[in-house]
């Protein structure tokens, strides 16, 4: 794919799932001119780029659905389901293309706009209700050189484009080429003889009025072009810079130690100077690489609601097939995270929606006899909450049973018949492989899969799972995740010798262990701000011989625990390596700290589940 290609397909990319959003939400409200606006824009603006990359079945749905929404703005046509259905499925169309050519299919392989696609344009533009019968096929030379990609679609022909207009619209106002003389335009053919039918007469063709010349709405646009304010950098160029940046302030940070020790000797005169000026350097330097390091985070830095936009649709049209009334609530779209969580979160989430419109939504009859509402809710919010990034998707459904839940796993032999489960447990049996509450496997879910994938995607980012749920009122699943991956602030430790990290966000306070614990069923407990409070080391946890641990941490997990260790060593901000050839269980990367020592990093996820529940102090 050329560079123009690639900037095209990934700028359409952008209006397709925007145009999404906005469909949805003129779908919500019809007299919303600025959707209307926008909508039309999108299109617009779409169908440009492609007219100029040569793509004529993307050209031919554009130009339709541009159509479409100048009579719907201008008030000739009304806002109606069937308009917002035409539209989506021109999106999808137009989306379909743009990933065919992302995912490296060549412009001419395109298929044509189908005629279905033609069909509900045409009725959603001429005001009607329901779908027209079945226009005749296309004659068998149109078929056989669109088959051979040497033809424009229909309704766009070569005569009736301004290819100069086409250029000018994706060019900047300086490289823009001069118009075709006057008496170079020819007037658009008359239709062919044997296309007389109402129904065989293309729809473009059908409205010369509206027949689009390439500048017919730009050249009433009377605002100047906004100097480009963005670029375009390659994700990978990005980590690179990130690394480098990392490792520029690992360095900086491990001079500054070195400097602290030798101005632990005396130096007189010349030396004295140099020392001096060799101080201010450092610390100008470590300035500038702790600087660097964060503008390039910020670079990486992406608003959530990049990716919560493409989940309106899919709940709306999950519903409909479901049968079921749903609407689903956006919340925080603007809170930041990691371009890398953002990319790696569709999936999951996906997962979590589905579940929740297939197993926790009841149908309208039942919400309505349990006195709720018909329409049902379902919450997808997001916020910051110290240095980590809260996702939430919550229902007010039918909630979870626990007792059914654990009798299923029993059934399904993925515990053991004996076992006693609390609730909080119970709920953690549906990320369990081949876990299912249906009986029936449908399209939808039942087949055992999804929810551990979401549980094992989750941790791979260093992030946390939990659910909440209270039968006949809903559930709630909660992630927390670090905000940046590569850089953590983190709290050193010692325990059994070992240098060790762990998240700052879990630390709630540091207390004195006594020498002797009191104890509750056998394990040691600790009274602490009027809570009993488990005691765990970390040292056994992780597999090391325990040594003495007279520090606690006060870990702040769904269930609060004390975390013993041998020693606290501080803090800082570390540059996190994940291991990647072997696995630990407990630790998720490994990092240098500022004396150039190595760190292993214990996992979010290992200390919200409790740090090894049997690891006693």
């Amino acid at each position: 794919m050329d560079d123009m290609l690639k900037d095209f397909v990934v700028e359409a990319l952008e209006l397709a799932v925007d145009v999404e959003e906005r469909l949805l939400q003129l779908e919500r409200h019809p007299d919303d001119p600025d959707a209307l606006n926008a909508v039309f824009r999108s299109f617009h603006t779409i169908k440009g780029g492609a007219g100029f990359m040569n793509l004529p079945g993307m050209v031919s749905a554009c130009h339709l659905t541009e159509n479409l929404f100048d009579a719907l703005r201008t008030g000739k046509t009304a806002v109606t389901p069937l308009a917002i259905e035409a539209a989506l499925q021109a999106s999808g169309f137009v989306a379909d293309l743009l990933n065919q050519l992302h995912n490296g299919a060549s412009p001419e392989s395109l298929a044509p706009m189908p005629p279905e696609l033609d069909r509900i344009l045409t009725d959603a533009i001429e005001g009607r209700q329901t779908l027209a019968a079945p226009i005749a096929p296309a004659a068998p030379a149109a078929v056989a050189a669109a088959d051979a990609g040497a033809a424009p679609q229909a309704g766009v022909d070569d005569a009736e484009v301004d290819w100069i207009a086409f250029y000018n619209a994706v060019v900047p106002a300086g490289m823009q080429a001069a118009p075709a003389p006057a008496a170079a335009t020819a007037e658009p053919a008359p239709p062919a003889a044997s296309q007389t039918g109402p129904q065989a007469i293309s729809p473009v063709s059908a409205q010369p009025a509206q027949a689009w010349d390439g500048a017919e709405r730009r050249g009433s646009s009377t605002e100047a072009r906004a100097p480009e304010e963005s670029i375009r950098v390659d994700a990978v160029k990005l980590d690179a810079l990130l690394e480098v940046a990392g490792e520029s302030v690992q360095a900086a940070n491990q001079a500054a130690v070195l400097l602290e020790k030798l101005q632990q000797f005396k130096f007189d005169g010349g030396a004295a100077t140099l020392m001096a000026t060799l101080s201010e350097t450092l610390g100008r330097a470590s300035r500038y690489a702790t600087e660097l390091q964060r503008a390039t985070l910020a670079t990486r830095m992406q608003p959530v609601g990049r990716l919560f936009q493409k989940f309106p649709r899919l709940v709306r049209e999950l519903a409909r097939d479901l049968g079921k009334e749903v609407e689903l609530v956006i919340e925080g779209a603007e809170t930041e995270v990691d371009r890398v969580v953002v990319d790696s979160l569709y999936d999951p989430l996906v997962h979590m929606l589905r579940n929740s419109l297939d197993h926790g939504i009841e149908n309208s009859d039942e919400r309505l006899a349990a006195g709720k509402p018909a329409r049902a809710r379902i919450l997808l919010k997001a916020w910051q909450e110290a240095n980590s990034v809260m996702i939430v998707i919550s229902d007010d459904g039918r909630g979870m049973d626990p007792q059914r839940l654990r009798s299923k796993a029993v059934t399904n032999g993925l515990i053991a018949e004996s076992a006693n489960l609390t609730p909080t447990e119970a709920y953690q049996l549906v990320f369990l492989p081949g876990f299912s509450t249906k009986e029936v496997a449908s399209s939808v879910s039942g087949r055992g899969v999804g929810m551990d994938v979401v549980k094992t995607a989750v941790e791979k980012h260093r992030g946390a799972i939990s659910i909440d749920s209270t039968l006949g009122t809903g559930t709630r699943f909660s992630i927390r995740l670090p905000i940046e991956l590569s850089i953590v602030p983190t709290m050193l430790v010692t325990a059994a010798g070992a240098a060790l990290g762990m998240p700052l966000a879990l630390v709630e306070r540091v207390v004195e262990l006594p020498e002797t614990f009191m104890h509750v069923g056998g394990a040691p407990v600790l009274r602490d701000q009027g809570l009993t409070l488990p005691v765990r080391s970390l040292a056994a946890s992780l597999g090391y011989e325990p040594g003495e641990e007279r520090v606690g941490i006060v870990v702040a997990a769904p269930s609060p625990y004390v975390l013993a260790v041998s020693a606290v060593d501080g803090t800082a901000d570390l540059v996190i390596k994940p291991l990647t050839a072997l696995s630990v269980p407990g630790i998720t990367g490994t990092a240098r700290s500022a004396e150039g020592e190595l760190v292993l990093v214990v996992g979010l996820s290992f200390l919200l589940a409790g740090a090894g529940l049997d690891a006693y102090a």
